[in-house]
């Protein structure tokens, strides 16, 4: 097995910023508490190819709502090398639990932003049989897989990251 990551929390400051852009409920003394109990993705069992990303915090997503979950994970990851994030299977399976974009594509030099490579996740409850999905905190919700991606041998990019979604767009 090729050892090519390690995940790592992104600082303080550009958690709790996250946070409260999007969950203004949580106070300032309950936003260092969720960020000291954040848990690094990590594999279930010796087979597992995905690692697994632990909800912050406790949600609940009715039928047809969306949640952007700041992770508060970064990771870095060698060149020529990917992180794709996908939902766990389980709540894809019974709850039909996505991700907006499908799959989430995490760069090697993402690492590098100015967010600090913040790992976001939105997921989006599709469900058409009318459940609703409660995720409690520090509970698996999205799995990363690492793949290997090869170039073409006339590729000549140079430009330089920096930010997250449709940030590499020309």
């Amino acid at each position: 097995m090729k050892r090519i990551a390690q995940f790592f929390k992104v600082s303080p400051d550009k958690f709790a910023s996250a946070v409260q852009e999007d969950f203004p409920q949580y106070s300032d003394a309950e936003i260092r508490e969720i960020y000291e109990q954040l848990i690094l993705p990590r594999r279930a069992t010796r087979g597992s190819a995905g690692y697994d990303f632990f909800a912050p915090f406790s949600f609940l997503l009715m039928p047809g709502e969306t949640i952007k979950i700041p992770t508060g994970i970064r990771v870095k990851i060698d060149e020529e090398w990917v992180l794709k994030l996908y939902p766990r299977s389980g709540l894809g399976f019974k709850y039909r639990l996505q991700m907006n974009n499908t799959v989430g594509i995490i760069d090697s030099d993402y690492y590098y932003s100015d967010n600090e490579g913040h790992i976001f996740i939105k997921m989006t409850n599709d469900t058409n049989e009318g459940k609703s999905v409660e995720i409690a905190r520090g509970t698996g919700f999205a799995q990363g897989i690492f793949i290997e991606y090869g170039i073409t041998v006339d590729d000549e990019a140079d430009g330089v990251r920096n930010g997250g979604l449709g940030s590499t767009t020309l």
